[in-house]
């Protein structure tokens, strides 16, 4: 075969997707507008090695094992040490335990949860309002969301299904930052004859088979498509470099605000100097909120996870991620509802806010290897059924 397609975006969906038809056999050309490759994928250099935001994989879903097959994700696994390093705050106070009706919830495996119901009205009929919110606060981590009650119950539900699943923790992390795994993918996308174009911007479609894996604000600008959009995430985001102390924990979960808190360092020590921690943390905003007031928001739970953290603190950075951390289903809609992979005319969608499932980086995943899956096999039949 000698098949071409163009591959727009060289974030981790663009890389997938271009891996992905490049195995199959298609001559690939890859464009990104940025002078390096990986996007929101990409982490700070040393010696405080940050990644963009919450950053792990799960490896009970089904693209874990398609990165670790080609050695494309050098991971770390949870010790004993770190997952008893986990809090949650709830009351004003940091615990060891949630609060006795989440484990409560946990429990419920068996429990499913409609879509066309928002949790909060769903969770204060089956779980009481009180455990409703404590969940819905909890869920704050995947959907990055200041009232994640208010979306559609199946998609609060399952997602809290899935962080708390019994057995031992599916949570991968990624040795040295993503920006690891971004390197392993950009000498696997080279290896396999990708012609790949850094610093170049594509004002125009490409001729197609073409594969779209940009934001979904930039890829309505280029498809000139108003209909490409969904509802997202909106939250202020802190880095944090500090000084060493025993007792901080690992995780923390803020049941009170729906903020998240993790230390990186309990698990790989390289993403910081030595005697010091890496931790993010992360407040989703409310409706008009600013950075400057979520971060004061955002103080009293640092406080509780991280005693004296503003006298040991060496490094910071600061931003707010808007529509940059998946999509959010609302009452009545399902991931099947947002904006479709294939967009007909041989053009394809890729991101974590398009029609694919899975959990935040998932979508992306998902959406890669199906967009390059049927613009392989678009191609083929076009091909065949040329006179």
């Amino acid at each position: 075969m000698n098949q071409h397609i163009t591959v727009v975006g060289g974030g981790l969906g663009g890389l997938v997707a271009a891996i992905t038809a490049a195995e199959a056999g298609a001559r690939v050309t890859l464009l990104e507008a940025h002078t390096h490759l990986g996007g929101r994928a990409r982490s700070t250099s040393a010696p405080y090695v940050a990644n963009e935001g919450p950053h792990v994989f799960y490896s009970d879903g089904p693209h874990w094992n398609w990165l670790a097959s080609r050695g494309l994700v050098p991971a770390n696994t949870l010790s004993l040490t770190a997952a008893r390093g986990v809090r949650f705050r709830h009351s004003g106070r940091l615990h060891r335990l949630p609060p006795a009706g989440v484990l409560r919830a946990a429990a419920r495996r068996a429990l499913r949860a409609p879509s066309d119901h928002s949790f909060t009205e769903w969770g204060t009929r089956t779980l009481g309002a009180r455990t409703t919110r404590q969940v819905a606060q909890m869920m704050g981590v995947v959907t990055f969301d200041a009232d994640p009650g208010r979306l559609a119950a199946d998609f609060v539900w399952s997602r809290f299904q899935r962080v708390t699943r019994p057995g031992p923790p599916a949570v991968r992390y990624v040795r040295g930052g993503w920006q690891t795994m971004v390197d392993n993918l950009a000498a696997r996308v080279r290896a396999l004859g990708v012609e790949v174009h850094t610093g170049t911007r594509a004002h125009e479609l490409p001729e197609s088979p073409v594969i779209v894996a940009t934001s979904l604000a930039a890829a309505r600008k280029l498809l000139g498509d108003d209909s490409l959009a969904t509802e997202g995430g909106r939250t202020v985001m802190l880095d944090l470099g500090l000084r060493g102390r025993s007792g901080d924990a690992f995780l923390s979960f803020d049941h009170d605000e729906a903020g998240f808190l993790e230390r990186y360092t309990c698990v790989d020590p390289t993403l910081a100097p030595a005697g010091e921690s890496l931790v993010q943390a992360q407040l989703p905003l409310r409706d008009g909120e600013s950075k400057t007031r979520g971060l004061e928001r955002m103080r009293p739970f640092l406080d509780a996870a991280l005693p004296s953290w503003e006298d040991r603190e060496t490094w910071r950075r600061a931003s707010v991620a808007e529509g940059r951390s998946g999509a959010l289903d609302l009452p009545g809609a399902t991931w099947r509802d947002r904006p479709a992979v294939n967009r007909g005319d041989g053009v394809y969608l890729v991101g974590d806010q398009v029609a694919a499932p899975g959990l935040l980086s998932e979508v992306t995943l998902a959406s890669a290897r199906q967009a390059a899956t049927l613009a392989v096999k678009g191609q083929v039949t076009r091909e065949t059924m040329a006179p």
